[in-house]
């Protein structure tokens, strides 16, 4: 048996419908989810600005959305540990579990995964902007009755950002930079804090970026579009550095600002970037890039349940589903919006 579900689905370039879809019933280690709460990330906002993301093109429709958290309806089959009610945030990685990265514990790397909203396979992996779906338990973590589903559907790109901490090594103690102020910079700046960091700055070319990322625990917020943030960075001198833009000035930037043998954490996603060689290599830096996140996920979502990381700073908007297209233009709104959300329920 089906139901009837919302979904939010794209077919081109910002051409988004908000459709009917059907949902079965939860099998052996399933469970059926509803009062879905999704968030907009970046690649969702290339989705439905450009029908693709790097060049790659959409090559079918796809229901949109990898952060979420939602609600247990019904327990399949052997599910133990959940019980219908439970908040649960959804983890949109599915790895197959066998193959040399995932033994060696870097399920990132899977060649065989399925992430959710993700154009990168064919045919593609749909979201979970949807009103009611139904997942594989082990995919779901669960929450105390004292968090809010648009907290813990922030799991997904904290445990981004953590997994960059784990990238760059002891945290405690260092001065940090991060370039760029977005809802990841800001996730970034937070996981900093919570890790013992030392003094941490941001850089933005946004004041309600800055002013949000200062919330989330930055001491210094540095408005880049003005001489004085600019020379104010110019001076600074840090251990490590994460760049959250991709956009070569921020990285030069950040490169300028580590101090010798220091270490940039290379966070945001881009094309084709320009790289101050000579300074990297006379410096002695260490550049590292890092991909999504493993276990993470998991301490992610502990760290939002525990409220030792608090997201709530960044979500700037939460809409309902039948609004989704207002909501991928606001998000696109920098100015306006930080973290969007959208609230699937009937």
């Amino acid at each position: 048996m089906t139901e009837a579900v919302r979904v939010v689905r794209l077919f081109g370039a910002r051409d988004v419908r908000v459709e009917e879809g059907r949902v079965g019933q939860p099998g052996p280690g399933e469970v059926a989810l509803d009062r879905v709460v999704g968030g907009i990330c970046g690649s969702d906002l290339h989705y439905f600005e450009e029908g693709g993301i790097g060049g790659l093109p959409m090559r079918a429709p796809i229901v949109l959305g990898h952060e979420a958290a939602g609600r247990i309806r019904a327990l399949g089959p052997g599910v133990t540990g959940l019980s219908p009610g439970d908040l649960v945030a959804i983890n949109p990685a599915v790895t197959c579990g066998d193959c040399p990265a995932c033994r060696a514990g870097q399920s990132q790397h899977c060649p065989e995964m399925r992430f959710s909203g993700s154009i990168l396979r064919v045919p593609h992996v749909d979201g979970f902007f949807r009103s009611g779906l139904v997942v594989d338990a082990r995919r779901c973590h669960r929450f105390s009755s004292g968090t809010t589903a648009s907290a813990a559907a922030v799991t997904e790109p904290l445990a981004v950002c953590l997994h960059g901490l784990r990238q760059a090594g002891e945290t405690a103690g260092r001065d940090v930079l991060v370039t760029g102020a977005g809802p990841i910079g800001a996730l970034t700046v937070a996981a900093a804090r919570a890790a013992g960091a030392g003094r941490i700055t941001v850089t933005d070319l946004s004041r309600a970026a800055l002013d949000r990322a200062e919330e989330m625990g930055a001491d210094d917020g540095l408005d880049v579009s003005t001489e004085a943030g600019r020379k104010a960075l110019a001076e600074l001198r840090c251990d490590l550095a994460f760049d959250c833009s991709a956009a070569a000035p921020a990285i030069a930037a950040g490169v300028e600002a580590l101090r010798p043998r220091g270490t940039m954490v290379l966070v945001g996603v881009g094309p084709m970037t320009a790289m101050p060689l000579n300074r990297i290599v006379a410096k002695e830096l260490h550049l590292v890039g890092t991909h999504r996140f493993g276990p993470e996920f998991a301490e992610a979502a502990q760290a939002i349940d525990s409220g030792r990381i608090d997201p709530r700073p960044i979500i700037s908007h939460v809409l309902p589903g039948s609004e989704a297209r207002r909501a991928l233009e606001l998000a696109l709104d920098r100015s306006r919006a930080a973290k969007v959300q959208l609230e699937m329920s009937e």
